[in-house]
């Protein structure tokens, strides 16, 4: 199959979108290589908590806003959509900071290091707020492109360890915070290019769009939120060292992720703008084997080199690294298939798929991690989302 990047919108926002990705996946990787590098193996282990417990109060915040922000962008005032989406959400995450930094002994007591710099926490969690709602207008416009300029503002992050070695784990979180606000200026500069100004809420799109958004919100809650919880129970069960061992072979697999999320992502923004969604779906998921099972067997070639760049000691979990790249099979099509269901408008499924996976993951990676030790919360992954796409294939199906 030959992509056609010039004459499909499908391709070509996936395609852009990809470099986005991959462009982000490449900057962490060599953020956290040098961060590894640079710092001790428990001052990564709770910086990675902190980013995980930031990128966890942003998913919150959306309320499926995004969601929305895609499916109706063809169809009202993009201005007033995209300002409505930011104010909301960007106030409900510094909400949200604000409640988390007054109840850090609760999560963990590790990460009460934050305290004395709960300025900087609440303010990089904003500049991540704007950077999702600006990141997806540009999508939403079919600009995706824009979208990938964003990502590149985000290597900013790499420099900024070196000045702040003597912080230690806070060094790591303000380097990656800072560059998020960086990101931002740059962003919203990008999109008053594109027609897009700031102005009022518009309270009629919220309640218009108030069951949709909320029904993908907390679908997209169940689906995501395991991702940024798997971090803290590794660092609350199994200690520090192994919750940056699974974090460093996570961001090495999560490269593999770049290929099924553009593609239904970009499924997702074609078919809000009309056509026969089962041959876009299908024609989405052909582009994501082409590409995803050639990079699945390189990852498995070389995937203990690549965990080698970090440091000799992440080696160890290369057999975890070898079973998430397999389990990028199952969650593709899991991918896919949300999408559908968002352009559908079934709800339902979406909620009932995404409930489905977050027990599954949850569920099943806390007794594999007691018999298995860090292995087991890959084998936990590969069960559940094989489990949720089956169903979710008979869900749609029907």
């Amino acid at each position: 199959m030959r992509l056609k990047l010039s004459s499909d919108p499908l391709y070509k926002n996936s395609i852009f979108i990809m470099l986005s990705s991959g462009c982000t996946a490449a900057i962490g990787f060599a953020f956290w290589t040098l961060a590894a590098r640079l710092y001790s193996s428990e001052d990564i282990g709770i910086s990675t908590a902190l980013i995980s417990s930031l990128s966890l109060l942003l998913v919150l915040s959306r309320v499926g806003l995004e969601h929305s922000l895609i499916r109706f962008f063809p169809e009202k005032d993009k201005s007033r959509l995209f300002s409505t989406c930011l104010l909301v959400t960007t106030g409900l995450a510094t909400i949200l900071g604000i409640g988390f930094l007054a109840t850090l002994r609760i999560w963990s007591t590790s990460l009460t290091v934050i305290q004395g710099y709960s300025y900087l926490f609440l303010a990089y969690l904003a500049a991540g707020s704007m950077i999702s709602v600006t990141g997806t207008a540009f999508v939403a416009l079919r600009k995706a492109e824009k979208y990938f300029y964003q990502s590149l503002f985000t290597a900013t992050k790499v420099v900024f360890l070196f000045p702040f070695m003597f912080l230690g784990s806070i060094g790591v979180f303000s380097s990656y915070g800072i560059s998020l606000v960086i990101a931002v200026a740059a962003s919203i500069l990008l999109l008053s290019r594109s027609g897009i100004r700031f102005g009022k809420i518009d309270r009629e799109f919220l309640r218009e769009t108030s069951h949709f958004s909320l029904g993908n919100y907390v679908g997209e809650l169940l689906i995501v939120t395991p991702n940024q919880i798997l971090p803290l129970l590794v660092l609350n069960s199994l200690g520090p060292a192994n919750a940056a061992y699974y974090y460093v072979a996570y961001i090495v697999m999560a490269i593999l992720l770049v290929i099924p999320a553009a593609f239904s992502v970009s499924l997702f923004v074609e078919g809000s703008h009309g056509g026969l969604v089962e041959l876009k779906a299908r024609r989405a998921l052909r582009g994501i084997l082409l590409l995803l099972i050639p990079a699945i067997v390189v990852m498995i070639l070389f995937g203990d080199v690549f965990l080698s760049i970090f440091g000799e000691a992440y080696s160890q979990c290369y057999d975890l690294l070898v079973i998430m790249a397999i389990a990028s099979l199952p969650m593709s099509v899991f991918f896919v298939l949300c999408s559908i269901a968002r352009i559908r408008k079934n709800l339902m499924a979406i909620v009932s798929l995404g409930a489905l996976l977050f027990v599954s993951i949850i569920g099943l990676s806390i007794p594999f991690a007691n018999w298995f030790g860090l292995v087991g919360i890959g084998y936990a992954w590969i069960l559940a989302y094989t489990l949720s796409s089956s169903i979710a294939f008979i869900i749609l199906r029907r």
